[in-house]
């Protein structure tokens, strides 16, 4: 069930509690290879890993889904893609293990994802870090929670800054490039954190420890986005591309091929405003 708040119920009721339950479920696969050697491959142009791990928590969501909502597409990172989803309106975007990397290394720095999106646009999402037990979900209208362990969940709303000065960032551990110190140069922004998981870094805005999340390379897909953006939108803040369109899910292309930047909302306009000098002098052109 969803955890207990007094909101008022979703029209997606039975989809969030479905995405809940099995977020923890895949949670709980993963974990049991946490402490034991791992199986590392190398996928796709990027040499992104994958585990046994990420392979076992995908185990428990796909087939699930595909069960309880057979009309639905589906959009998973572990699982061949065809072109079925294509021609449906709700599909479902899983990240089984969104931070590969930091499971591997041990870090915390991980989570599941679940996103679904309806007519293109990200409509309920549930980021799980199993590491503390964690828990981000939102659906449309609803509103985006956390909840830690089984304490009471609370709901978020993101910070309400707007002056870049006064803005802590959220940038990758992993793939932190030179470029990055260029952006908070320019911008001139207070301080910075580093994660892993677009959906953990996501989770700093929405709990009001970091403003924005700056994503330069073209490396992220959109399960990697899908769960973490219907949890900021419903907290009030903003995810866009670095030229500040919005992203449109379940399309045939599922890199995000122009990067990521996601904000508090009320800060987003000048972001973008800001980036565009910087992007010209990096040879960034919309792709």
């Amino acid at each position: 069930m969803i955890p207990h708040h007094t909101s008022t119920p979703t029209n997606l009721n039975r989809e969030l509690e479905t995405a809940i339950e099995l977020a923890r479920l895949a949670g709980r696969a993963a974990m049991k290879f946490y402490d034991m050697p791992l199986d590392v491959q190398l996928k796709d142009k990027h040499d992104e890993p994958v585990t046994q791990a990420d392979y076992a928590a995908n185990a428990v969501i796909v087939p699930s889904l595909n069960r309880m909502f057979p009309d639905d597409g589906l959009l998973s990172e572990e699982t061949a893609d065809t072109t079925a989803r294509l021609t449906k309106s709700r599909v479902w975007m899983i990240d089984p293990i969104d931070g590969t990397n930091g499971f591997i290394n041990r870090t915390g720095d991980f989570a599941v994802q679940i996103g679904l999106s309806i007519e293109g646009a990200p409509a309920l999402g549930v980021v799980y870090q199993p590491i503390g037990e964690v828990l981000y979900y939102a659906a449309r209208d609803f509103g985006a929670w956390i909840q830690h362990a089984a304490n009471e969940p609370r709901r978020l709303h993101v910070s309400d800054k707007r002056d870049l000065r006064d803005m802590h960032i959220a940038v990758s551990r992993t793939h932190r490039s030179p470029r990055t110190s260029q952006v908070i140069e320019h911008l001139g922004l207070k301080s910075e954190i580093q994660s892993g998981s677009v959906g953990v870094k996501i989770g700093l805005i929405v709990n009001r420890e970091c403003d924005l999340y700056i994503h330069l390379s073209a490396r992220s897909k959109q399960w990697d986005t899908c769960a973490p953006e219907a949890i900021l939108r419903e907290a009030g803040g903003t995810l866009t591309d670095l030229f500040g369109t919005p992203y449109n899910y379940n399309t045939l292309d599922v890199w995000n091929s122009n990067g990521i930047v996601a904000t508090n909302g009320v800060a987003h306009g000048s972001v973008i405003e800001r980036l565009a000098p910087l992007l010209r002098e990096f040879g960034r052109t919309p792709a």
